[in-house]
C-alpha cells in the first residue's frame, strides 16, 4: 500500500485525494512499483491510499469521493494513477454510470409528462404501450450503462495506443482503469451528482462540477499521458488526438448497435 502523509481520523470524512508529491511502494519503496501483491491477497494493487473507491469505508461515501477527484482533480488524480485489479473498477464504472443513467430518465420522464400530458395519459391508460415501455426501461438502461461503461474502456485503450505509437512504453491495464475510472465524470454532470454536490457543498459546488465535467476529458487524457506515459507534451498531443479519432469511431459503430439492438427489442416487446 502506498504511503500517504496521514490517515484520517473516524470521525473524519476521507481525503479526495490524499498522496504526497513522491508515492513510493510501502512493500519495496520503489517509486515506480506498479504495486506489490500481498500473498494472501492476489487481487492487492498497493493504490487503496490513492483512490477512494478501493479504500475501506461505505460504498456511497467511496463512490462519490472517487467521481469528485475524477472531475475536480483529474489532473493530479490520473497523472498519479497507478496499476491494480481491473475488477473493483468495472464495479465502479457500472454503479456510477447506473445511477448517472437511471437519475437522468427519473428527471427526464416526468419533465415530459408535464410537456406532453396527453402523450403521458395515452401511456397510462394503454396497458400495451405501458408494458412496452417499462420493459424498455427495465432493460435499457442498464444497457445504456454497460455501453457507456465500455466506451470509456474502449477510450483508455485508444490512449495506451497513442500513446505506444509515440514511444511510450505499454500501459494497457492501468489506461482501462483510467477509462473506468473516467465514469466518475457522468455521475458528476448527471442529475444525481449534481443533486449530491448541491446538498453537500451548495448550488455553487454544482455548477462548479458541471463546468469542470464539460472541460476534463481533455485535462484528464493530457494529465495520463504525462504523467503515466511520460511523454512530452507534442507526442502526447499526437497521442490524445490519434486516440480521440479511434474512440470516436468506436463509440458511433457501437452506438448503431446499440440502436439497433433498441428497436428489436420495442418490435418483439
Amino acid at each position: 500500500m502506498a504511503k500517504v502523509s496521514r490517515a484520517p481520523q473516524q470521525d473524519e470524512p476521507p481525503d479526495i485525494f490524499d498522496v504526497p508529491a513522491a508515492v513510493l511502494c510501502a512493500r519495496c519503496g520503489q517509486p515506480d512499483c506498479m504495486g506489490c501483491e500481498d500473498p494472501s491477497d492476489n487481487e492487492g494493487s498497493g493504490v487503496v491510499a490513492i483512490v477512494p473507491w478501493e479504500r475501506p469505508g461505505g460504498t456511497w461515501q467511496r463512490l462519490w469521493a472517487t467521481a469528485r477527484a475524477t472531475t475536480l482533480s483529474a489532473d493530479t488524480f490520473f497523472a498519479a494513477l497507478p496499476d491494480g485489479p481491473v475488477r473493483g473498477a468495472i464495479t465502479f464504472a457500472l454503479l456510477a454510470e447506473f445511477l448517472a443513467v437511471g437519475s437522468m430518465v427519473a428527471l427526464i420522464v416526468p419533465l415530459v409528462a408535464l410537456v406532453m400530458p396527453q402523450l403521458a395519459a395515452a401511456v397510462v391508460s394503454n396497458p400495451v404501450l405501458r408494458d412496452r415501455l417499462i420493459f424498455l426501461g427495465v432493460v435499457g438502461v442498464p444497457a445504456l450503462s454497460i455501453w457507456m461503461a465500455v466506451a470509456h474502456a474502449a477510450h483508455g485503450v485508444a490512449l495506451d495506443a497513442g500513446a505506444r505509437r509515440n514511444g511510450a512504453r505499454p500501459q494497457r491495464r492501468r489506461a482501462i482503469r483510467f477509462g473506468l475510472y473516467a465514469c466518475g465524470w457522468d455521475l458528476m454532470s448527471g442529475p444525481l451528482g449534481a443533486l449530491a454536490a448541491a446538498f453537500s457543498e451548495g448550488g455553487k459546488a454544482a455548477g462548479q462540477a458541471l463546468s469542470a465535467s464539460v472541460r476534463v476529458p481533455a485535462r484528464a487524457a493530457g494529465a495520463l499521458l504525462s504523467g503515466v506515459y511520460s511523454l512530452a507534451p507534442a507526442p502526447a498531443a499526437r497521442a490524445r488526438k490519434w486516440a480521440s479519432r479511434a474512440a470516436g469511431v468506436v463509440t458511433v459503430v457501437s452506438a448503431i448497435v446499440v440502436l439497433v439492438f433498441a428497436v428489436i427489442l420495442y418490435k418483439i416487446a
